[in-house]
């Protein structure tokens, strides 16, 4: 599989949650967008990983985002992706910027934060970021039924 970087956007209600040794943390209602890089041996399936876990529930917590993906109140919608060899997740995460959640996802890097948040549908505006720092953006919708999902 193709390796690249990605952002996997949540929609959630009002929400608090433990996110491990971060604490407890308020996520507002809305879209929660998480920047992620997918460089290592499993490349882009790295997402599916994440939708494996958002809907299986089949492991417990290891990475920050995996605190939101086994809260029930929160619901991944879409993703970004975009193959590429080069190191630019920080590089997203700042084209993304703005609201964000301090220290989420970003323990390996000088980031403030890899978890932004937007009142509404963000997906236009991260493919545009993707655009900025020069990467072809792919958009997938994801469909919640039930425990199943449906890219």
């Amino acid at each position: 599989m193709d390796k690249g970087v990605y952002a996997l956007v949540l929609r959630n209600s009002y929400r608090e949650v433990r996110i491990g040794a971060l604490g407890m943390r308020e996520f507002a209602a809305g879209s929660h967008i998480y920047v992620g890089s997918a460089r290592g041996s499993g490349g882009l399936a790295r997402v599916e990983r994440h939708l494996r876990l958002a809907f299986h529930h089949d492991r417990p917590p290891r990475w920050h985002i995996d605190y939101l993906l086994l809260d029930p109140h929160f619901a991944p919608v879409a993703v970004v992706t975009a193959a590429t060899d080069r190191d630019c997740e920080c590089d997203l995460a700042r084209a993304i910027a703005g609201s964000s959640v301090p220290g989420f996802g970003c323990s390996d890097c000088a980031c403030p934060s890899h978890l932004f948040y937007r009142p509404g549908d963000p997906v236009t505006e991260i493919a545009s970021a993707f655009q900025g720092i020069g990467l072809d953006a792919r958009i997938t919708r994801i469909k919640n039924e039930g425990n199943e999902h449906r890219v």
